[in-house]
């Protein structure tokens, strides 16, 4: 049997998180106290206490879910190590592909959760607030959504963001176009389209400029090679190599999250469990829709 560490992305923060978590374990507050010093900024009380639409900015929600994740998987080391045993590979979603490379051994906590924030901010400031929109579209094949994209773009940008599972697939761009293509791919069959409330259209080339921002901290950042291979958002494709890992992060922030390709390929690989490390249970639900061979716990503390 071979287990997949899985880590979730923007989406799972809510008030309290990791609280519990914190009293708990000293491993976990341990990585809390690290995220407040290097941030130089109380994030865990942010985390614990709010208020709510702090903690819903991108520049807080991005470090706040990697500390969150970061510090169930530190407690699980120290508390249950059973429970990581047979761990053969790592995966996350978007921001989660940061937790993973965490707990591959290739990127430090504490530059981790600084390049985060940094990435948080640049996406924010990337689009101008009101320009940009992203939509979920449920009950369509993706290659139905692509078409509805490229037809319905008229000159602005719209894509694919997230392939989450082969029934949903989300789609970011300019605010109109996003409109135009939900349009359009509701005329093509799917049973929704679901307008979402995000500061930004991520994952598609209006956050270019926070790609090139980001490009120079990451060439920064010591990655090293991983103990664990990671299956990486933008190729779908185990890496170790520090340097691909990196760049990797690197070309995920304007290119499109493939996560049923991921999964897919953690299947391909003899995974048939995973856990689920870090706030909500996103993952397990879009990894049941993907392949069922694959058993999915979760652990937030």
């Amino acid at each position: 049997m071979s287990l997949a560490l899985l880590f979730p992305g923007q989406g799972s923060q809510s008030v309290g998180m990791g609280k519990s978590l914190c009293e708990a374990s000293p491993a976990a507050r341990a990585v809390f106290d690290e995220a407040d010093a290097v941030l130089g900024f109380p994030l865990s009380r942010i985390c614990f206490e709010g208020p709510e639409d702090e903690l819903r900015r991108t520049a807080i929600t991005q470090p706040a879910i990697l500390t969150h994740s970061v510090a169930a998987w530190a407690d699980l080391r120290a508390r249950f190590p059973e429970r990581l045993e047979g761990a053969a590979l790592a995966a996350g979603h978007s921001l989660g592909e940061y937790s993973a490379n965490v707990a591959a051994g290739s990127l430090p906590f504490a530059r981790a959760v600084a390049l985060v924030h940094a990435r948080g901010r640049f996406m924010q400031e990337a689009v101008p607030e009101g320009i940009g929109a992203m939509a979920a579209i449920v009950g369509l094949a993706a290659e139905a959504v692509d078409e509805a994209c490229r037809e319905a773009a008229d000159g602005e940008t719209v894509a694919p963001a997230n392939y989450n599972s082969p029934e949903q697939t989300v789609i970011a761009g300019h605010a109109a176009a996003v409109v135009r293509a939900s349009e359009a791919c509701l005329a093509r069959g799917a049973k929704r389209a679901i307008p979402l409330q995000v500061s930004a259209p991520f994952h598609c080339a209006l956050m270019s400029p926070a790609r090139e921002r980001m490009t120079p901290l990451l060439a920064e950042a010591a990655f090293s090679d991983s103990a664990l291979p990671v299956v990486t958002n933008v190729d779908a494709e185990p890496e170790t190599a520090g340097a691909r890992l990196r760049d990797a992060l690197a070309r995920q922030i304007d290119s499109p999250v493939r996560w049923v390709a991921s999964v897919q390929r953690l299947a391909r690989e003899g995974v048939d469990r995973a856990l689920e490390i870090g706030p909500g249970n996103v993952l397990a639900g879009l990894v049941r829709r993907i392949d069922r061979g694959i058993k999915v716990e979760g652990y937030a503390g």
